[in-house]
């Protein structure tokens, strides 16, 4: 392992601390400040450049209000593992989209929806839109060159 490139768990927690400040709308600026370091050190913590020591993860856990255990989950139930971590964002499509902006900017809205029934719907519509768009590239994909589809 070079002394340069960062620990995997290292980079995989930066990433969740990073996921949760920006599901919260928090700036690297007020992060830092909240927890007593400069914004360029948060940088190096989200990008695990710099580990994060104990009862620092503990603080920023309590500023982003959740359990610094949250930090090291793949998933709600999985505890962090070292098996295919390096390339378990990158795989995972659905955290990949989680930590793009669309992704973050949806999951922020949705959250906002306090009726169930509405998100249900919503869950429904985006299925439904999304099996008429693999509709429409496999009908896409069948016709044949010169041919037009409508």
């Amino acid at each position: 392992m070079n002394a340069k490139t960062p620990n995997a768990i290292d980079t995989f927690v930066g990433s969740r601390v990073r996921m949760r400040r920006q599901l919260l709308g928090l700036s690297q600026e007020r992060l830092a400040d909240q927890i007593g370091v400069t914004f360029q050190q948060v940088q190096k913590y989200e990008k695990g450049m710099n580990r994060i020591g104990a009862s620092r993860l503990q603080r920023i856990a309590e500023v982003l209000s959740t359990s610094p255990s949250f930090f090291f989950q793949q998933d709600e139930s999985e505890p962090l593992g070292l098996g295919g971590l390096e390339t378990s964002v990158a795989a995972d499509p659905v955290a990949e989209f989680l930590h793009s902006k669309e992704g973050l900017a949806l999951n922020r809205a949705f959250l906002k929806i306090t009726d169930t029934q509405l998100r249900e719907k919503i869950v429904a519509l985006v299925k439904a839109m999304a099996q008429a768009q693999e509709g429409r590239v496999v009908a896409v994909e069948q016709t044949k060159p010169g041919e037009t589809f409508a």
